[in-house]
């Protein structure tokens, strides 16, 4: 089979030897006659935008879990498949996990001041109440390292698909999820239905000093919104791994507000070693005649 590159230059190096050596009967090529590629291995940036020359390709393979920004092209009438890479899902559990811990622990309180802070002892992890809002690979991930320590684990999703361990509540209980979450995770992908869902009416219904961490899409939280609650108290933290604007301009108030933490993008990757597998596997199956594994509902827009 003939598969297009369509990524950035800068991806080949590490890419093509974990794809090949995954899928050794692959011919992968960086351009071509259009006519000839059975399939295309896609991540945004790269000089390939436009799709309809495309026109025997019986799979678009997405690198990346988000396809937000290929899934609205015009041009694209072939499959999408998203990317569901288990090396990138441990690494967002490891993310969550950590500063969940961190949140629990009050961490943060133990300044080396001098001062014996010893009048404060956090909760077994199944007294404290956690909620993931966005239960796909990344958040029943998630939520399965976080339930091996014990906490209380609320889940949140438009279905409410059960998950093991998990107390799951669907598209109506949104409120309902957020007033239990002393510590709040988001994962849920950036669609028209998620864009600013926690607003300001949404900020206000998590518990007095609750902890957001957001490592799933910038646009989820309202940032003007975020700031006030921060500022009047009613939050007690906000880890931020991604934002409306990467990266994060040196200028915006994020930066400099005590109650906000943020890392530049780097809660997971998809990394070319465990995820060249599942990009072979797809291939196969698209090849086959198979279905498809991960296959993008163009409607939702995940």
């Amino acid at each position: 089979m003939k598969v297009l590159f369509a990524a950035p230059a800068a991806h080949w190096p590490r890419w093509s030897p974990a794809l090949l050596a995954a899928c050794p009967e692959m011919d992968l090529a960086r351009d071509g006659d259009p006519d000839g590629f059975d399939a295309i291995i896609y991540a945004p940036g790269g000089e390939i935008e436009d799709l309809s020359p495309y026109r025997n390709a019986r799979l678009v393979q997405s690198l990346w879990a988000g396809v937000e920004r290929i899934v609205a092209n015009p041009t694209l009438t072939r499959p999408l498949a998203r990317m569901v890479d288990p090396g990138l899902a441990q690494g967002m559990a490891e993310f969550c996990t950590g500063w969940a811990m961190r949140a629990h622990l009050g961490m943060d309180r133990y300044l080396q001041d001098g001062i014996w802070r010893n009048d404060l002892t956090p909760p077994l992890a199944s007294g404290r109440r956690v909620t993931i809002l966005g239960m796909g690979e990344l958040g029943r991930a998630t939520a399965a390292m976080l339930g091996a320590i014990g906490f209380a684990l609320t889940g949140w999703s438009a279905s409410g698909r059960p998950a093991d361990g998990v107390e799951m509540l669907g598209a109506r209980d949104l409120d309902r999820a957020l007033q239990r979450a002393e510590i709040l995770i988001c994962l849920l992908p950036d669609t028209p239905a998620t864009r600013s869902l926690l607003d300001a009416r949404r900020l206000a219904r998590l518990p007095k000093g609750a902890w957001i961490v957001n490592p799933g899409r910038g646009t989820l939280i309202d940032d003007d919104a975020l700031l006030a609650a921060l500022d009047r108290g009613h939050l007690g933290h906000a880890v931020l791994d991604v934002f409306r604007t990467e990266p994060l301009p040196p200028d915006h108030p994020f930066w400099a507000h005590p109650g906000i933490t943020v890392t530049p993008h780097i809660a997971a990757e998809t990394r070319p070693e465990t995820a060249a597998p599942v990009v072979a596997e797809n291939l196969r199956r698209a090849m086959s005649g198979r279905p498809v594994l991960h296959l993008v509902d163009r409607a939702k827009g995940y």
